[in-house]
């Protein structure tokens, strides 16, 4: 017994470490997104960091000799993909044309929040209404901050749905993909995830590029290899294998420090203004977010969970 609680403590010391690499490493996806976004085409910035990911994916999956996933892994993979690799990338890219990554990084404060809803759901958990009044809170808070910046007649701009749509399906692509890596593994789920996607991010990716010549300049090439080696694909590594060993709940509060992080970056690296309401309305948010993960600590148990492969 005791060496049982031993290995599932060191499972958890090692997933937290795991997934705040993968914090650290995703904190700076909307600085460098802005940056890309500033001089290369969002579309281009969306699905062209997938397929130089994806190769790099492909080239991995063969030198580790991976078992290809079973037909219910793929339909898994395909909602993992249509989060994180597609959704996200495309949606931020969208919105970063005309928005700040510090107003960004607000909106994504509530990411916790939705990847504990989905986990929950997934679970089949019956979490108490505390955790459903928390996560709503959290949602309004944003929407309150949307359109207190918005425009003038306070309706939410095209760029803030982006983002809103953005997080809800990150949110889904993290708790799938965090399910996921307990059987696949988490290098193995997000490397299956970006091959998959391949059949859709080249044929577009080739497109836009024949449409639109890219002319750039170096940093924003800088922006864009940042996006695609780190975020897209080394930052995956860490935060599922995380998510897996330490468990979706627990680890997932890492995440509360990502929108200081980015917040922090984007005033430094973009001089970017980080105003009181940015700051207040974050701080609001990730308390929202402390509320969802204690509300859901009090309510069923968790489902045990399986070995993570390698």
């Amino acid at each position: 017994m005791k060496e049982h609680g031993n290995a599932i403590a060191a499972d958890r010391i090692t997933g937290s470490a795991l997934g705040a690499l993968g914090v650290l490493a995703f904190s700076l996806s909307l600085p460098a997104t802005q940056v890309a976004v500033g001089e290369l085409d969002p579309w281009l910035v969306a699905f062209g960091r997938a397929v130089g990911a994806g190769l790099l994916a492909a080239a991995y999956l063969r030198l580790v000799r991976a078992p290809r996933p079973t037909a219910a892994q793929w339909w898994r993979l395909v909602v993992v993909a249509a989060g994180v690799v597609v959704g996200f990338p495309l949606f931020t890219s969208l919105a970063l044309t005309t928005q700040t990554a510090v107003h960004g990084a607000v909106v994504i404060a509530v990411l916790p929040a939705i990847t504990a809803v989905f986990a929950v759901l997934r679970a089949g958990e019956r979490p108490p209404p505390a955790f459903w009044a928390a996560s709503g809170a959290g949602l309004g808070a944003v929407l309150v901050f949307l359109a207190a910046s918005g425009s003038a007649s306070g309706a939410v701009e095209p760029a803030d749905l982006f983002l809103l749509v953005a997080v809800v399906l990150c949110g889904l692509g993290y708790a799938e993909g965090g399910a996921l890596a307990r059987d696949l593994g988490g290098a193995r789920t997000i490397c299956w995830a970006l091959v998959g996607s391949l059949p859709v991010t080249v044929p577009i990716t080739t497109a836009v590029t024949v449409a639109r010549s890219p002319d750039a300049g170096g940093v924003a090439w800088l922006g864009f290899g940042y996006v695609t080696v780190v975020s897209m694909f080394l930052g995956f590594f860490a935060w599922y294998a995380g998510l897996a060993r330490g468990g979706i709940a627990q680890v997932g509060q890492l995440q509360l420090a990502q929108p200081v992080l980015t917040l922090g970056w984007s005033a430094a690296l973009l001089a970017e203004p980080v105003t009181p309401a940015a700051i207040g309305a974050a701080l609001l948010v990730l308390a929202c977010v402390i509320g969802t993960q204690r509300a859901r600590g009090s309510g069923s148990a968790a489902r045990p969970r399986a070995r993570v492969p390698g």
